[in-house]
């Protein structure tokens, strides 16, 4: 069988059968059979190549087929590839989690592996409502958050998305009700506007003996509108929810080992959360893998109350093949000039992006570290920009009217150049077919 006709085979049964994220099997999109993929690049069935700007929704920081991660990853293989964490141990697990304490803000001690980044949100909600119940604070059992936020698919997570413009509408009616803050209105490198804390001070006062924790993604907010916030804003709700006896969960999947140009975006407001999530990047996009770490005081509470455990076990938690390949990852990463190569990064995307805000149907051009967008007034047509994308050479996935990358951190400078040659094209192509 010749690689064109199982690429063709692949397609057909694929589009019969699977659902792809945020989709539908009757009615999908086109998909693009990948065959293998290397460095920065996705090589198709025909030997065509795409340079990857998504690195695979943030979490391929190293590239594909690194060899130190895929070495990491078969000599586990070997030796113990998976074991129940209940009652058991293992080398990876605890190496990890070494490093991951020792690599967080500082307070942060304690590590609960989970098997995704929604998953890993789900834990830390129920961890901030068990320490409450611990510490004879049943009654505050809500959350509160911002809107144009995302903290994942399952189902408490969904409560803390954005409740109107999110992707969680068709459920809303079965959601806990949670609350929601404004979204921060001054912009990350912007003069903050303190007018915006009073209705935040408000909602604290207002709401305070419900709640148990704000959640919120540092500094950038991700699927829920790609918006970066001055650190002033995660500084004053770090202080109110001190104020008010709420934990802070900061969920950094997103933005965690050096996507914002911090290791932790909540470097940028110098605070420690009191739960911190991360994910994506943690395994280099080799593996699922996430983690939930808290400090030791909300471990003790929990531990001294009733029976003293946290219900939850995941199957695969704490799966050495994952642990071990997320330690070579965070090894790469240290051994790297990652801090210059994500500046680099950062000056290149806002010199060649920038022309885009001559553009009419741009509203906006944005970018912070590894991570650029350029907002459109109108929703794009993902599909016709699917083509438009790969029919000169890259791979960038839009939604909603964001075009945004977030490339590997190895990316060289003319292949960031190609992509965002390619996306000022496409922002050019639609500006005409808006006007």
């Amino acid at each position: 069988m010749t690689s064109g006709s199982l690429s063709e085979r692949l397609l057909q049964f694929d589009q019969k059968h699977i659902w792809h994220p945020y989709s539908s099997i009757s009615h999908s999109g086109k998909v693009l059979p990948i065959k293998s993929a290397s460095g920065v690049k996705l090589e198709l069935f025909d030997g065509s190549k795409l340079i990857d700007g998504m690195a695979s929704w943030w979490s391929a920081i190293h590239g594909y087929s690194h060899p130190e991660l895929v070495s990491a990853l078969t000599t586990q293989a070997h030796e113990l590839s998976h074991v129940m964490f209940g009652g058991l141990t293992h080398q990876p697990a605890v190496e990890l989690a070494e490093k991951l304490i020792q690599l967080t803000p500082k307070g942060l001690d304690c590590v609960f592996y989970a098997d995704s980044g929604s998953v890993s949100v789900e834990v830390a909600m129920k961890m901030a409502l068990q320490y409450q119940i611990s510490v004879g604070k049943e009654h505050k059992n809500k959350f509160l958050t911002l809107k144009t936020g995302y903290h994942g698919d399952t189902f408490h997570a969904m409560s803390v998305c954005d409740p109107n413009n999110g992707m969680h509408q068709l459920f809303k009616e079965v959601l806990p009700i949670q609350h929601f803050l404004d979204s921060p209105q001054s912009k990350f490198g912007e003069v903050i506007n303190h007018d915006h804390f009073k209705k935040t001070e408000d909602t604290f006062l207002k709401h305070h003996h419900e709640v148990c924790a704000v959640i919120l993604e540092p500094i950038v907010q991700g699927a829920g509108g790609m918006n970066f916030y001055h650190p002033d804003h995660l500084s004053h709700l770090h202080d109110l929810c001190k104020t008010y006896g709420i934990l802070l969960i900061a969920d950094e999947i997103a933005t965690g080992f050096g996507r914002t140009g911090k290791l932790f975006a909540c470097e940028h407001a110098g605070i420690t959360p009191d739960i911190m999530c991360v994910g994506k990047a943690l395994t280099g996009g080799m593996l699922t893998l996430a983690a939930v770490l808290t400090t030791k005081d909300i471990e003790h509470q929990i531990s001294s109350h009733g029976d003293g455990v946290l219900m939850h076990g995941p199957t695969f938690m704490g799966n050495p093949l994952a642990c071990a390949t997320a330690s070579r990852s965070i090894s790469l990463l240290l051994e790297s000039d990652w801090e210059s190569l994500i500046m680099k990064m950062e000056q290149q995307n806002r010199e060649e992006l920038n022309p885009c805000l001559e553009l009419s149907g741009v509203v906006d051009v944005r970018v912070l570290g590894g991570i650029a967008v350029v907002e459109m007034k109108d929703t794009i047509d993902v599909n016709w920009a699917h083509e438009a994308f790969t029919s000169r050479g890259v791979w960038v996935r839009p939604f909603r009217n964001l075009i945004y990358i977030m490339p590997p951190y190895i990316i060289e400078p003319e292949d960031l150049t190609k992509i965002n040659l390619a996306i000022f094209e496409v922002a050019s192509l639609l500006s005409q077919k808006e006007a």
